[in-house]
């Protein structure tokens, strides 16, 4: 386990990223843990939790194309307003 103080973290957060591949970071402000910095692996095991709809929309390549709205002509949102 990693400890930095904020400002550490503040003046260099590639280098604290890098280290929480690794293992969890500690970030301290004035001595004391407020924080810690995890990879998303080590929190999804830490959670159990799985890859959400956001994750996958995040991912390099991925595209919206399966989420555009409908056409104009399939939904008319003033026929609603009526």
């Amino acid at each position: 386990m990693k400890v930095i103080s904020s400002r550490d973290f503040n003046q260099d957060v590639s280098s604290a990223k890098r280290l929480a591949r690794l293992e969890p970071v500690f970030v301290t402000d004035r001595g004391k843990p407020t924080h810690v910095l995890m990879s998303i692996a080590a929190f999804r095991q830490l959670t159990g939790a799985t890859e959400s709809v956001v994750d996958l929309l995040a991912m390099p390549g991925a595209t919206g194309s399966d989420l555009d709205p409908p056409a104009a002509e399939s939904w008319d949102r003033r026929a609603d307003l009526r």
